[in-house]
C-alpha cells in the first residue's frame, strides 16, 4: 500500500513538473533579434512582421521575399488587408495559449495579418478557378504585404464588383465568423437574435446576417454606436452604458456574443427556454485562461439548464467566402470601415485596434 502512495506521489510531482515547465515555456518571451540576411537574388515586397511578441511598438515594415505561385496557388498582389483581434493576439502573444502554434519565446512564423484583397497576378499550373487579372479576396496567414500567395481551394474567391478592395478586405474573419456563429445558433426567419457588442467588426456583420436571415434583431452598443447598429439594420439597439439588457423582460432565441460581459446566469433570464447562446468573444482575456471563464460556467450549468451555451471559433473557406460575397453583390452585406491606415502604418492600426472601441473594421490599404 505505501509502495503504490509513493508511486502515485511520483506521478502527481511528474505531472506538476511538466506542466509548471509548460507554463514556464509559454509565458517566456525573447527579446527582438534582427532581421535575417534576405535570399541572395531575391525579389523583395514589403511586409509587416514582429520578431518578438509584444506592443505595436515591436512590428516592422520591412522587405521580406515576394512569394511565387505554386503549381496549386494563385499569387495576388495585395490591394487592402484588414485587421483582427486575432492579429493583436498573435502579436502580443497572449493568452499565452496561442504560442503553441505561434511559437513559444518568439514567433516562429513573423508575418501578420489574415484578411486580404486585391488582384491575381499569376497563377499555377494547375490552377482553374482563376486568372490573371481576377479581383479576389480572402484569408492567407501573412496578409500584411504586398504580395500572398494562396492554394486556389483554400480561402479565395472573387470579389463582387459593387464592393472595393478595402471593403472585400474587411470580410474574411469577421464576417465568417458571424455567419458561423449565427448557424451555430440556427438562426432562421422570425426569430428574435440579440448581437452583444454590435459595433465591433464581428458585430456589424452579424447584425446584418441575421436580419438577410429574416431575424428581428437588437443589438448592444455604446451610445456613441446607436447610429451606426440602427443603419446597419438592427430594430432594437440597446444602449450598454444606460441599461442591463440581461434584466428587461424581453426574450431571445438567439444570443450572439462577442464580448462576454454577462454571467451564463444573467444570459439565461434573457434566453427563451430552448434558446441558443454563441460566444465568440471576450473581453476578459488575461494571460491564461480569463476567457474560458463564461464556456467553463456553462458546461458546469448545462445539466440544469433547457438552453444551449456554447462558443466557437472560425473556419476560413472557400464555400462561406461566397455566401458573402453574394450577400455583398445583393447590397443585404456592406462592410462597416471604421479607419484607414497605409500599410506601413500597421502598428498605429493595431494601437488602435487593441484600444478595443472600433466601429467596424480598421483597414490597410497598399500602394
Amino acid at each position: 500500500m505505501k509502495l503504490r502512495y509513493k508511486i502515485l506521489g511520483v506521478i502527481v510531482i511528474v505531472i506538476a513538473v511538466g506542466v509548471l515547465s509548460l507554463a514556464i515555456a509559454m509565458s517566456y518571451t525573447s527579446p527582438c533579434g534582427p532581421a535575417p540576411p534576405l535570399p541572395a537574388g531575391a525579389t523583395l515586397m514589403k511586409g509587416i512582421v514582429h520578431r518578438c511578441y509584444g506592443s505595436p511598438a515591436v512590428v516592422r515594415y520591412e522587405d521580406l521575399p515576394k512569394p511565387t505561385a505554386a503549381d496549386d496557388e494563385v499569387l495576388v498582389k495585395v490591394r487592402a488587408a484588414s485587421i483582427n483581434p486575432l492579429d493583436w493576439h498573435y502579436l502580443s502573444g497572449t493568452p499565452y495559449l496561442v504560442r503553441l502554434d505561434g511559437g513559444f519565446g518568439k514567433p516562429d512564423d513573423p508575418r501578420l495579418g489574415v484578411d486580404f484583397a486585391g488582384t491575381v497576378e499569376t497563377v499555377g499550373r494547375h490552377v482553374t478557378r482563376f486568372k490573371p487579372g481576377d479581383e479576389v479576396f480572402g484569408g492567407r496567414f501573412g496578409a500584411l504585404a504586398e504580395y500572398v500567395a494562396v492554394r486556389e481551394d483554400r480561402a479565395i474567391t472573387a470579389k463582387p464588383g459593387n464592393v472595393t478592395f478595402e471593403q472585400a478586405a474587411a470580410v474574411p474573419i469577421a464576417a465568417i465568423t458571424a455567419l458561423q456563429a449565427l448557424r451555430q445558433g440556427q438562426v432562421h426567419a422570425g426569430q428574435k437574435v440579440l448581437v452583444n457588442g454590435a459595433s465591433g467588426g464581428v458585430g456589424t456583420f452579424a447584425v446584418q446576417i441575421a436580419k438577410a436571415e429574416g431575424a428581428e434583431v437588437t443589438g448592444v452598443c455604446s451610445t456613441k454606436n446607436l447610429a451606426l447598429v440602427r443603419s446597419i439594420g438592427a430594430d432594437h439597439v440597446i444602449d450598454y452604458s444606460r441599461e442591463d439588457f440581461t434584466q428587461d423582460p424581453q426574450r431571445y432565441d438567439v444570443i450572439v456574443d462577442t464580448v462576454s460581459t454577462h454571467s451564463v446566469l444573467a444570459y439565461k433570464r434573457v434566453l427563451k427556454p430552448n434558446g441558443i447562446y454563441v460566444m465568440i468573444g471576450s473581453a476578459n482575456t488575461g494571460n491564461w485562461f480569463g476567457w474560458l471563464e463564461t464556456p467553463i460556467e456553462a458546461k458546469l450549468l448545462s445539466p440544469f439548464m433547457s438552453q444551449k451555451f456554447g462558443m466557437m471559433l472560425a473556419e476560413l473557406g472557400k464555400a462561406d467566402l461566397a455566401t458573402l460575397a453574394d450577400l455583398m453583390r445583393t447590397g443585404k452585406l456592406t462592410p462597416v470601415i471604421d479607419r484607414r491606415y497605409k500599410l506601413a502604418e500597421a502598428a498605429e492600426a493595431l494601437s488602435y485596434l487593441e484600444k478595443g472601441h472600433a466601429r467596424g473594421k480598421v483597414v490597410l490599404t497598399v500602394d
